[in-house]
């Protein structure tokens, strides 16, 4: 009986034992463990007063980017709204005047539905895949091409300008003008937005409308507005190209991208006959812009015969001393002159494997270092070749017969209705990379002395897949000189010479005061006499 109750005992005494290493054990945990804790995270927020503000201030930073983000899109939805509705009217007003005289075609019932928004989206783009945004399209003839206009912030220079508008609006109608600031800043929303640069390149300041160039803009009916936007980049030969599209409604962003024309090298070619002293003076522009403010280019002269070589040889010799330029390639050739044979043998005498820019220019063209930029953005191998339309002056003694001295070459550029004229019937000064020129086939080289050869070469591109961008430049002219049509010449091109002659005298004004000159003086004589009377 003892021994049971002592085994009980020792029983009930083990459990209570056991009983209290499990409560000391539980104690324990739960007494050291937070405090273990606490001594390993105190270092960590030794320092979580200044980590904390930088957190602050780069949050600020990302809601500040994303509140600027939000307002553009805010804007462009409710733009879109509005439009879809004003078109969602027009439609239905349309859709009802039709059903009510019982000429709705079969098979429309469904537009009666009011559009989604994929049903919009859809719209859009059927719209940008038909307009020639991403690639060019075969056209019939050179007619059939679209210009572009070229534009700043302060001025637009157009083709279409009749007998009353101006070359260059200054200032800019409104109506233009407002579609053209709206697009500006549109763009500008586009590239300060977070969502901007996919490749995490952040750029040192925030784009504003000082870093705008010049932009290129055209209106395809029935299908939208282009726009091609040019800004500075972060260095003087970085730039930013931002295409939109307004398919006649709010413009879509089309691809944005740098542009980096460092390495991009210009080669000039100048096929020369004679002419000493006018290439006298081109060599003087070339010195200037080339070599003092480009520093990117390569001449190539194609000579023909050698009457007035020596004096040629002797420019460009003259140069290298004083410019330590040696970037020149003269070519002679003993035969008739032929512009298309001379710019032909250029552009194949080029033995760098460089895919370089060709710029066909000739020896009375004036050009400055922004149309050489213009050359370098809006010319891409295998995919865009650029046909500038230069400004041609008038005759300067025409123009300036009431002053004593004629002024200077530099004074004589400007744009004015009164000073010259878009010469958007000529396609001879062109940017273009050798390769697409040597892959169209070149210039037609049965064509002999003067004209046509640029016109064939232009419609070779015309009924290509590459883009020709055709549009006024404000930095290239074609200096006034006499014009001497050859007897030799054929009868078509007799006459395309002397109407290009007639043009480059005076504008129409000045060519009726000169044509009427006796009529206009003997009524001043008239009205003299009466007045001498009275």
């Amino acid at each position: 009986m003892f021994k049971r109750w002592l085994l009980a005992l020792v029983a009930r005494v083990g459990l209570i034992v056991l009983g209290l290493c499990c409560c000391l054990s539980l104690f324990y945990l739960l007494a050291c463990k937070p405090a273990s804790r606490s001594s390993q995270q105190s270092p960590l927020w030794s320092g979580g007063a200044t980590s904390k503000e930088g957190y602050m201030a780069l949050l600020q930073e990302r809601e500040d980017s994303h509140r600027h983000y939000i307002n553009s899109l805010t804007k462009q939805i409710a733009q879109l709204k509005e439009a879809l509705q004003e078109r969602t009217q027009q439609l239905q007003e349309s859709l009802d005047k039709a059903k009510t005289k019982g000429i709705l075609p079969l098979g429309l019932e469904s537009l009666h539905k009011a559009p989604t928004q994929s049903d919009l989206k859809e719209f859009f783009r059927s719209q940008l895949n038909q307009a020639e945004v991403n690639s060019g399209v075969n056209l019939p003839s050179e007619y059939a091409v679209i210009p572009f206009d070229t534009f700043n912030l302060r001025r637009v220079y157009q083709l279409e300008t009749g007998l009353t508008r101006h070359p260059e609006e200054r200032p800019v109608r409104k109506d233009h003008r407002d579609e053209l600031i709206g697009t500006v800043e549109t763009a500008l929303h586009v590239l300060n937005g977070p969502q901007q640069h996919i490749d995490n390149t952040k750029r040192k300041h925030t784009y504003s409308p000082s870093d705008f160039i010049e932009g290129l803009t055209r209106t395809e009916r029935g299908k939208g507005t282009i726009y091609e936007l040019m800004f500075k980049g972060d260095g003087s030969q970085d730039f930013t190209q931002l295409v939109l599209f307004r398919p006649f409604g709010p413009v879509m962003k089309v691809k944005s991208e740098r542009v980096d024309t460092r390495s991009t090298l210009i080669n000039i070619i100048v096929p020369l006959s004679k002419r000493a002293d006018a290439f006298r003076q081109f060599i003087s522009n070339f010195r200037e812009v080339c070599i003092k403010q480009d520093g990117r280019v390569h001449l190539t002269v194609v000579y023909f015969g050698r009457d007035q070589i020596d004096r040629v040889k002797a420019m460009l010799d003259q140069t290298t001393r004083e410019t330590r330029f040696r970037s020149f390639t003269l070519i002679q050739l003993n035969e008739e002159f032929s512009r298309g044979r001379g710019l032909e043998v250029g552009a194949r005498a080029w033995r760098r494997s460089q895919n370089v820019l060709l710029f066909f220019c000739d020896v009375d063209i004036h050009f400055t270092a922004d149309f050489l930029t213009s050359c370098r953005l809006n010319a891409e191998p295998g995919k865009k070749v650029y046909y500038p339309v230069l400004f041609s002056q008038y005759n300067p003694s025409i123009i300036y017969s009431n002053q004593t001295l004629l002024p200077s070459v530099q004074q004589q550029l400007v744009i004015r209705k009164e000073t010259g004229f878009w010469r958007d019937f000529g396609f001879g000064m062109t940017c273009q990379y050798r390769s697409d020129f040597m892959n169209i086939g070149g210039f037609d080289r049965n064509i002999k002395g003067w004209g046509l050869e640029d016109v064939h070469l232009y419609r070779k591109y015309l009924h290509s897949k590459l883009m020709v961008i055709r549009s006024p430049s404000r930095g290239l002219f074609h200096l006034w000189h006499e014009k001497n049509c050859a007897d030799e010449l054929p009868p078509d091109k007799y006459k395309m010479c002397m109407q290009t002659k007639a043009m480059s005298e005076a504008s129409h004004g000045q060519l009726g005061e000169l044509f009427f000159k006796p009529e206009i003086e003997a009524h001043s004589n008239s009205q003299k006499q009466i007045n001498r009377g009275i």
